[in-house]
């Protein structure tokens, strides 16, 4: 019995001794938060009209795409401005020769080149609410025939354009 008795205190040991130990706990928490902002980017092409007749009583067209990316929901507007000739203004448009000489045309926000393209947000520019992807809005471009006075040459005009959301 005294060995029975040993065996068993033995065991009791082996038991206690093998247990793990109790860890305690504690638990918390913290938020994630982020802020995502109104943003755009925006690319255009050229605007080349090519070989222009002033002699012709016919306008000369072209068209341009404008890209531009905000992010989603965000509203916007596009205005183009002047461009660069002494004089100009966003309904009179002119390209120089790098002497003084111009050659008339203007931008338009429609393909029947009705509707003059500006930079007064709610008055001429094009308006839209991005979606995260680039969307292209179209310039559309229009030399007026009938230029005889223009001398030959080659005319240029820089244009730039403001995306304001």
């Amino acid at each position: 019995m005294k060995k029975q008795m040993q065996f068993g205190l033995l065991t009791s040991l082996l038991v206690v001794s093998a247990a793990p130990a109790l860890a305690a706990e504690a638990t918390g928490s913290f938020d994630v938060s982020a802020t995502v902002g109104d943003s755009c980017s925006v690319s255009a092409a050229d605007l080349a009209f090519g070989n222009v007749d002033p002699l012709s009583a016919t306008a000369t067209t072209a068209t341009a795409a404008i890209d531009v990316t905000c992010s989603n929901g965000t509203s916007y507007d596009v205005g183009l401005d002047a461009g660069g000739a002494a004089g100009a203004t966003v309904t009179s448009r002119a390209m120089g020769d790098g002497d003084s000489n111009t050659l008339n045309y203007a931008l338009y926000t429609d393909a029947a080149r009705t509707n003059n393209w500006g930079n007064t947000v709610g008055t001429d520019t094009v308006s839209g609410t991005g979606n995260g992807s680039a969307q292209t809005q179209t310039v559309y471009g229009e030399i007026p025939g009938s230029q005889s006075g223009v001398p030959t040459g080659t005319y240029s005009d820089t244009i730039n354009l403001t995306v304001t959301y």
